[in-house]
């Protein structure tokens, strides 16, 4: 199984990027620039992508405790997907963020790994420059 994990540190505090983070029907706010819309359907998210790839995915859970999001796309090409995305607080007004995404077939680490970089350098210049509203 292919796994790609991204860890950053975000100048802003983990108790405002957990409420961002967390509000899952309004992802393409906090991606905008990678993503272009979010429609949340029960627990299923259709993200549409700036290159006009759609993707579904699965809302497995909201940990507002550990903050933490957990997801799954159930398109294909993949044969089987998990990802989450975890807020950890660091001292000062700062946060550690971890996003990992487990898949199958390993093939597509040239296709993913793209995405997760890409996503995870707009949420933290959306975030860093506070153009990501509050939900």
């Amino acid at each position: 199984m292919a796994s790609i994990q991204k860890e950053l540190i975000i100048e802003v505090d983990a108790g405002r990027v957990w409420s961002v983070l967390r509000d899952v029907a309004h992802v393409d706010r906090l991606f905008a620039g990678v993503l272009t819309g979010a429609r949340l359907d029960g627990d299923v998210r259709t993200v549409t992508f700036a290159n006009g790839l759609v993707v579904r995915e699965r809302i497995i859970g909201i940990d507002d405790a550990r903050q933490r999001v957990v997801y799954s796309v159930l398109d294909q090409p993949f044969q089987h997907h998990s990802a989450s995305m975890h807020v950890l607080p660091e001292e000062g007004e700062r946060c550690r963020f971890i996003w990992i995404s487990d898949f199958l077939p390993n093939s597509l680490v040239e296709m993913v790994s793209p995405l997760v970089e890409d996503g995870a350098r707009v949420m933290k210049q959306n975030l860093e420059s506070g153009r990501t509203p509050p939900p």
